[in-house]
């Protein structure tokens, strides 16, 4: 069982930048390839980066690409997302998921264990 906890959303200027944070419970983080997904009003959840469990893999949705970067501490077992130059259209909530198949990166929402998701607005 894993737990996660997303952290670091608020509030910010488009152009400004944010870093959300995903602190897991359990020994077994550094095993699981991680991801960030989220989810705007009225549309569907979409994919934005992962992470393979040793972090030397890693993708990124089109839309956030050069400007997203995901990262993980597997000491600390935590993962980030540094977002930089926002937009009003990565207005969303964020979720951080861990999934079993710790080398495969998966852009669909087939993870295991989900996190409660943690708000970023962007103002235009």
């Amino acid at each position: 069982q894993v737990q996660l906890v997303e952290s670091g959303g608020g509030l910010v200027q488009a152009g400004g930048s944010l870093r959300l944070s995903c602190g897991a419970s359990g020994r077994t983080f550094s095993s699981y390839a991680m991801g960030w997904f989220r989810q705007a009003p009225g549309k569907e959840r979409e994919f934005v980066a992962a992470i393979t469990r040793s972090g030397s893999g890693s993708y990124y949705a089109d839309s956030v690409k050069g400007r997203f970067t995901i990262s993980r501490d597997n000491a600390e077992n935590t993962v980030y997302l540094q977002m930089n130059s926002l937009r009003p259209e990565d207005t969303a909530i964020y979720y951080c998921a861990a999934d079993h198949r710790g080398s495969v990166i998966t852009t669909t929402a087939k993870y295991d264990y989900w996190g409660q998701g943690t708000q970023v607005t962007v103002s235009s």
